[in-house]
């Protein structure tokens, strides 16, 4: 690995096998490197994607700068897989951008003011009354399993719910 001084810092990248070529392409890197940059950020709207994407470009070709070295335009090589890349970042912003287009957006209405005072009101009243009530109106259990649940008699239940009917219309009154 040879580290190659850029512009925007110092980037390892695998050694070619000539220190011939690390300069060479130096100066190659030197060159290219802004006017790549320009034309892929006029694609792209964004200069540093587009220095990222000439930037991988070149880390491509420096891995095989012994082959392309010997292009007759290194440059378009460079220019071809920075614009792939640039493509290929693209359709993946896109493909992100139109699946969270498609997720439906779950909008609730607050609750219902009623409910709220209800609430309210149940929490105001005492445990026993409160669980006999949830039990019978909100559950719908009738009397006898609600007296069976609670280990009660009948009875017992039966006035509960009365109590608690009552205790509710007082605390929603009071609310009002």
């Amino acid at each position: 690995m040879t580290t190659v001084s850029t512009p925007h810092g110092e980037v390892w990248v695998a050694s070619p096998p000539a220190e011939a070529g690390v300069r060479d392409f130096d100066e190659f890197y030197a060159a290219s490197f802004t006017p790549l940059s320009l034309q892929l950020y006029a694609y792209l709207g964004d200069l540093g994607e587009a220095q990222d994407v000439v930037q991988e470009a070149f880390c491509r070709a420096y891995a095989r700068w012994s082959r392309i070295s010997r292009y007759d335009d290194p440059v378009a090589w460079v220019r071809k897989v920075a614009w792939n890349l640039a493509t290929s970042s693209f359709r993946r912003k896109r493909t992100a951008l139109n699946f969270l287009r498609r997720q439906r957006e779950e909008h609730f209405e607050g609750p219902d003011p009623d409910r709220v005072a209800l609430t309210r009101a149940l929490a105001e009243i005492p445990a026993q009354q409160r669980r006999a009530v949830v039990l019978h109106y909100m559950a719908q259990l009738p009397v006898a399993e609600i007296a069976a649940q609670e280990g009660v008699a009948e009875g017992t239940v039966k006035s509960w719910l009365s109590r608690g009917r009552a205790a509710l219309a007082a605390q929603l009154k009071k609310e009002n």
